[in-house]
């Protein structure tokens, strides 16, 4: 059996919370130890959509990233957990609480650097993740119940090999802790900062279509773009850090200097171009 990851796409998710609805559809109620008790119907999500919101209106961008169980090859809640083969991780990758053996000291939940993947289910004194539907897999499923459901294919469980190319363009949550964890949950298209704005003429009380925007980074480097029929413009992806912007249309300059991008996304609002 092959190593399997998980390869998310988060510019193709649309936010329809199909993987958390059908994950509470497959565990709600069934028990399918060892590898999993019943998940309680309410207080855990073994798959959880987050919302992002980004900007100020009208410059608004949204993005939802699916967060679950990292399945990390150097795993803590392996390390924290005192009862032997209680947590293991199965040949295909993905990490299991084996809910017969958990004695419910809740080390493993102190020991995870995620927030909200281990759950400790009160009622049955034991802790709880995602399973990468591990009973459905050995049962000959392909992929995981959240896999399956997604209708835009921005959620997969793939070979390792397989997935490659994909790894190689992806990151992963909280890039701080790779190395420590090495985790197999990877993100194509995490959202990064932006610039925008919107250009007029406070003469004509129009728009400025056509305007070069000329947005120039700390070390030099420079992109361009051009206002479009509303006026707007875009610079996306950008990394944390100062930038110089420049819009110019004709004879008429407008600078903006050191925008700081660190702390949030800018909107820069409507901007005159006198």
């Amino acid at each position: 059996m092959g190593k399997k990851v998980f390869v998310i796409d988060v510019t193709k998710c649309n936010g329809c919370h199909n993987c958390q609805i059908v994950c509470k559809d497959e565990h709600v109620g069934n028990d399918w130890s060892p590898i999993a008790k019943p998940q309680p119907e309410i207080g855990q999500f073994w798959i959880e959509l987050t919302e992002k919101v980004r900007g100020t209106v009208p410059k608004v961008k949204v993005a939802y990233r699916p967060h679950l169980c990292m399945h990390c090859d150097k795993a803590p809640c392996m390390d924290a957990c005192p009862v032997e083969g209680c947590i293991y991780k199965r040949d295909d990758g993905l990490v299991i609480i084996d809910a017969d053996k958990c004695t419910g000291c809740r080390l493993c939940v102190d020991a995870c650097p995620y927030e909200n993947v281990i759950w400790f289910n009160e009622d049955l004194n034991i802790a709880q993740k995602c399973t990468g539907c591990a009973h459905l897999l050995d049962d000959g499923w392909s992929e995981p119940r959240c896999a399956d459901a997604c209708p835009t294919l921005a959620l997969r469980l793939m070979d390792e090999d397989e997935a490659k190319a994909l790894i190689g363009k992806a990151e992963v949550w909280r890039p701080e802790l790779k190395k420590e964890v090495e985790p197999r949950v990877y993100y194509i298209g995490l959202p990064k900062k932006f610039i925008a704005g919107t250009v007029y003429d406070p003469k004509e009380e129009e728009v400025v279509i056509g305007a070069t925007v000329t947005l120039t980074a700390k070390g030099g480097k420079t992109q361009t773009a051009t206002t479009d029929a509303y006026g707007d413009f875009w610079f996306e992806d950008l990394k944390d850090g100062l930038y110089d912007l420049e819009i110019k249309s004709g004879k008429k300059v407008k600078k903006f200097a050191a925008l700081d991008t660190a702390e949030a996304d800018i909107n820069l609002g409507d901007i005159p171009l006198i």
